[in-house]
């Protein structure tokens, strides 16, 4: 998600399409699948080193810069259908709700001083692009998408049974502007119909990588893990609400709560300070406009 699958056995696919210092071929969303893996084509797996590459370039992007201490997100909701509108203006303001709560750390974890702003609702009535948002991304953003690097456009339509979305890293935006943005499905949102997943975490998570951040076991017990100091080492996404995992030798338990793990909703709860850090840290680099 890319946020996690449905699936019990989880498996995330990320293509990171950064130029310098990397450049895999045409920058693609990330996203998360259960096993089997789909047979359309999907994004290639990160290499070990992506993480590290992907912080010496955000160093070097930082020099003389300073971070903003709060960001405001400007957001626009695309709503997708095939005739028949499933996601009514109230729950897109509910998951903007939810967003707001998440990363003011009501639910716990701290306040990441990024909030979230609607607007504008659209929505478009095509029933390609509702039931296959991944095959059709491209034409659907290519249509849809408004502003620049510092605007979310966030897509609402209907993924596979494997998924549950996916979203663009703020390193690719520059290759390929009109592609950035975060996908999920309808029925994820606060109060939908998907067991286990519909508070609305799967924006929270998605949108967090649309903001800089790596699952929380990129790398597994590897350096740089995911590149944040206060996340302890994961080998493996957390599956439904264990009470504790230690899947590492490394000190501290598994980060089973952080909305960049893939717990279910319900077990999911927070960002830690090393997170909050970074997002403000790729807004600075990759995201802030002055037309905001």
């Amino acid at each position: 998600m890319a946020r996690r699958a449905t699936a019990v056995s989880l498996a995330c696919l990320l293509t990171v399409g950064i130029a310098p210092p990397l450049q895999l071929g045409t920058a693609r969303a990330a996203v998360c699948a259960g096993s089997p893996r789909p047979s359309t084509p999907g994004p290639r797996s990160p290499h070990p080193g992506d993480v590290a590459k992907v912080l010496a370039e955000l160093a070097r992007r930082l020099a003389g810069v300073t971070p903003p201490t709060t960001i405001t997100v400007p957001t626009r909701v695309h709503v997708l259908t095939r005739g028949v509108r499933k996601v009514s203006d109230r729950a897109i303001r509910s998951q903007i709700a939810v967003l707001n709560s998440a990363y003011g750390g009501a639910f716990g974890g701290v306040d990441t001083g990024v909030r979230f702003r609607l607007d504008g609702i659209s929505v478009k009535a095509n029933p390609a692009w509702f039931a296959d948002p991944v095959g059709h991304e491209q034409a659907m953003k290519n249509a849809l998408h408004q502003g620049s690097a510092g605007t979310l456009n966030l897509y609402i339509a209907q993924l596979s049974e494997q998924m549950l979305g996916f979203a663009s890293y703020p390193y690719w935006y520059a290759d390929a502007p009109r592609l950035d943005g975060v996908v999920i499905d309808w029925r994820g949102l606060p109060g939908g119909t998907m067991t286990n997943y519909n508070r609305g975490f799967t924006g929270v998570h998605e949108i967090g990588h649309w903001l800089g951040l790596f699952h929380t076991f990129e790398n597994g017990c590897r350096e740089p893990g995911d590149g944040i100091d206060d996340t302890p080492a994961e080998a493996k996404p957390t599956e439904e609400c264990p009470a504790n995992k230690d899947t590492c030798a490394q000190a501290g338990l598994d980060p089973t709560r952080n909305f960049m793990d893939y717990a279910h909703d319900r077990c999911m709860a927070e960002f830690t300070r090393g997170q909050a850090n970074r997002m403000h840290q790729m807004w600075a680099a990759y995201r802030h406009t002055s037309d905001l």
